[in-house]
């Protein structure tokens, strides 16, 4: 297979004594990979280091290794396996971020340059039509790449040109020994699924389907590469702090500003951005152009909030809440200070001058909570403090642990530096507790 040995070669600059890592299942596929590094041995003098995941589930696991670790030995390949526990409760998932993890400690052990994985033209067509089905971005629908670049290392996926029958064909042919893993059969897993009733119809349908799909892969890469070009001009104008402007958000092409919420999500998420799909980017696009000066949007473990002109995000926790007896001066969770003090030349929100005739002591300092009222000074009835927030544009940030003083009976009589309550007595000159918010 001429193609794979120029794909490495166009795509590596190996020297003598390198050291590469690949991802040795023991399957034909990895088999055929390892088979075409050891051509390349050939050619510069590299240490091929094998990376053999044994993942404890199937009683013929150990077989397997017992294979590769002898193959490996007989082509002086270095073996390094990786046990995992049997009582791991395992998935796909879990499976993969394992996998890798391994591979990046051989990668830092060995101070290798290339890591060489197995996937191929059926993988990638499998990938695509997954991410179809459930959502992604433009890069999620692109599958995977075929050359991606860390931060110390490359990842070469040198078999992606090829079907999986051509890879057997060749195995067969070259009489390289591998394993068949028999999970690759249970149609519990979603790629199973595909890969039993979905591919074979495509490949009855055309030819080579599986180049078609690396054409379209390749065509959303590049794509994609043009818009994150495009996103990096403006990214940091636009996102500070891990807040986005809204306003300035909104001045972009719709494509701009998907990627840019792509971004910011995967910065929050990391890992687990698998959780996100294109159902939550629109979401959070709904929220922005919503008339709602404050509102949020619920995603896996986080929502996004509206205040206002800004959208941030935050993990679903519980609300904190506090509450102190105000006998004294009190520091805030917000590093606000609630002070008693004697007298005062200012009629602002800030102060509140009140009559301990008029109201039940001890008084208290406590957050807001949902369904707030005070009876607003100069004003009839009650007034809920959801809507006071509003009309002053506190946003969420801060709303949910806004100081709001009260009486032993729970009746609210300032939301210092918003609003005074009818209990103000400032009007009437008979008071006895002053009371500053600093």
């Amino acid at each position: 297979m001429k193609e794979v040995l120029d794909f490495i070669r166009f795509n590596t600059k190996l020297e003598a004594g390198d050291n590469v890592i690949i991802g040795l299942s023991g399957g034909p596929d990895s088999m055929t990979l390892l088979n075409h590094l050891l051509k390349i041995r050939d050619e510069v003098p590299i240490n091929i280091v094998c990376a053999h995941v044994h993942h404890n589930l199937r009683k013929e696991s150990d077989d397997e290794a017992r294979l590769v670790e002898k193959y490996c030995h007989k082509h002086k390949v270095i073996f390094e396996m990786r046990k995992l526990d049997k009582n791991l409760k395992f998935t796909e998932a879990l499976g993969h971020e394992m996998r890798y993890a391994f591979f990046e400690e051989l990668i830092i052990k060995y101070h290798a340059k290339y890591l060489f994985t197995a996937h191929h033209g059926d993988d990638l067509v499998e990938t695509i039509l997954m991410r179809l089905v459930r959502g992604s971005t433009i890069k999620g629908y692109a599958g995977f790449k075929s050359v991606v670049k860390r931060k110390n290392y490359t990842i070469l996926r040198p078999l992606v040109s090829l079907s999986k029958e051509q890879i057997i064909d060749y195995a067969d042919r070259m009489k390289i020994p591998y394993v068949i893993d028999n999970s690759n059969v249970d149609l519990s897993y979603t790629r199973n699924r595909f890969r039993k009733y979905f591919l074979p119809m495509l490949k009855e349908e055309t030819d080579n389907v599986h180049l078609k799909f690396l054409k379209y892969s390749e065509m959303l890469n590049e794509y994609n590469d043009y818009v994150n070009k495009q996103i990096d001009n403006v990214y940091s104008i636009i996102v500070t702090n891990s807040i986005i402007n809204i306003d300035l958000l909104k001045k972009e092409h719709i494509v701009i500003i998907k990627g840019i919420l792509n971004r910011w999500l995967h910065k929050e998420y990391g890992s687990d951005i698998k959780l996100i799909n294109d159902t939550h980017t629109d979401s959070i696009i709904k929220l922005m152009y919503s008339d709602r000066p404050n509102a949020y949007v619920h995603l896996p473990n986080y929502r996004v909030v509206k205040a206002y002109n800004r959208l941030y995000i935050e993990r679903n926790i519980n609300r904190y809440s506090y509450e102190y007896t105000l006998d004294s001066d009190v520091l805030l969770p917000n590093k606000r200070i609630i002070a008693i003090i004697k007298e005062t030349n200012l009629t602002s929100n800030y102060v509140t001058h009140l009559n301990s005739e008029d109201i039940k002591l001890p008084l208290y300092v406590r957050n807001y909570h949902p369904g707030d009222k005070m009876q607003v000074k100069n004003m009839q009835g009650h007034k809920k403090i959801s809507d006071i927030f509003i009309d002053e544009k506190v946003d969420f940030l801060d709303r949910e642990t806004y100081p709001v003083v009260v009486d032993s009976t729970g009746e609210i009589i300032w939301l210092p530096g918003i609003k005074k309550s009818v209990f103000d007595s400032k009007n009437t000159g008979k008071y006895d507790i002053i009371l500053e918010y600093r």
